[in-house]
């Protein structure tokens, strides 16, 4: 890795950890980013998933003051992730190469679009929230994080977004404490899925140290000034990023 990828490296883990405290897809910066270096795609979904641990870990605790008294939630729901996790991560490594290069194309243009709605979705979670009258308890909702953490522990763009919208459409409560959760529960994919992937497959670690790096700095500007930044500019450059992944994947397969 020379100087100047070091550094585009580094800059796409900045975006990601702050996007990812925010709206949680920084997964279509760095993802793509590696790809354009030439690195293979399950190895660069390996290296990345490490790298964003620390940033997604550090998003979390920006929002620490957002968490408190919602210990139970964090119980339940946490068991969802983390069985997902494990179970998306073992997938990934259990399933042939060509499958994750052939599916991830779409998985990303769906990342894409839920990015675009994510307005769309955060107006309706409001209106929901007027007159909800729900709680967590249930199991279709605990189903959904499980869902949601297969996907992340297998890929994971957008799985905040996914998240987002499922707790805002069932849980009543306020959206930051519900974004806080978010972060808890992405941390604690990313984090079963990084273990799993250090044990038993092949990682860049140059990489993975230089998304880290970048994407800890972000989480931790994320979580503090995420919610100045402008939130169209910001969707944009996720989606043009996000396409471009899907264009190169498709040409290379």
């Amino acid at each position: 890795m020379d100087a100047l990828e070091a550094l585009a490296i580094g800059a796409a883990g900045v975006a990601a950890g702050a996007i990812n405290a925010v709206v949680g897809s920084g997964t279509l910066i760095t993802f793509p980013t590696l790809l354009a270096f030439g690195y293979p795609p399950v190895l660069a979904n390996v290296s990345n998933n490490i790298g964003l641990v620390p940033g997604v870990v550090s998003a979390a605790y920006g929002y620490r003051r957002e968490l408190k008294g919602q210990r139970k939630r964090l119980v339940r729901f946490g068991s969802a992730s983390l069985i997902g996790g494990l179970t998306g991560a073992l997938l990934l490594l259990k399933l042939p190469p060509g499958a994750f290069t052939a599916v991830v194309p779409v998985l990303i243009l769906a990342a894409c679009v839920l990015v675009v709605l994510q307005p769309r979705l955060s107006a309706w979670s409001k209106r929901r929230q007027a007159s909800a009258k729900r709680t967590d308890a249930g199991v279709p909702i605990w189903l959904g994080v499980l869902g949601t953490g297969v996907y992340g522990g297998y890929f994971g763009a957008a799985q905040g977004v996914l998240l987002m919208g499922m707790f805002g459409s069932f849980l009543q409560d306020d959206l930051q404490r519900l974004n806080a959760v978010k972060n808890v529960l992405a941390s604690i994919v990313n984090g079963v899925a990084a273990i799993v992937f250090i044990a038993v497959t092949d990682v860049d670690w140059a990489v993975a140290a230089v998304i880290a790096a970048g994407s800890t700095l972000g989480g931790v500007v994320g979580a503090k000034y995420g919610r100045r930044l402008p939130p169209t500019a910001l969707r944009a450059v996720i989606v043009v990023v996000g396409v471009t992944a899907s264009v190169i994947l498709l040409v290379r397969g």
